[in-house]
């Protein structure tokens, strides 16, 4: 399981279009989608990916890290996995 945080995302853009953008750039459908909570001002959301290592995903990362996307420059970071 590994988790991405794609960060500076257009207001409003839906999970569909997230899921979409990704996978024309090669990623596989994410599992899980949790949209980030803030001010609004750079909407963000973690996508869960049960079928990768983070080790796959950080070699997908750069196909989209810092790419304009819908007139944002988007982030996108392989994160830490989560443990309760």
């Amino acid at each position: 399981m590994s988790l991405l945080l794609l960060g500076n995302i257009e207001g409003g853009t839906t999970d569909e279009e997230i899921k979409a953008f990704l996978v024309k750039y090669g990623f596989p459908p994410f599992d899980e989608i949790e949209h980030v909570p803030g001010d609004g001002t750079r909407p963000a959301v973690t996508l869960t990916f049960h079928s990768l290592t983070p080790e796959a995903l950080r070699k997908l990362q750069p196909r989209i890290h810092n790419m304009f996307w819908k007139t944002r420059k988007i982030n996108a970071l392989v994160m830490a996995e989560r443990y309760s």
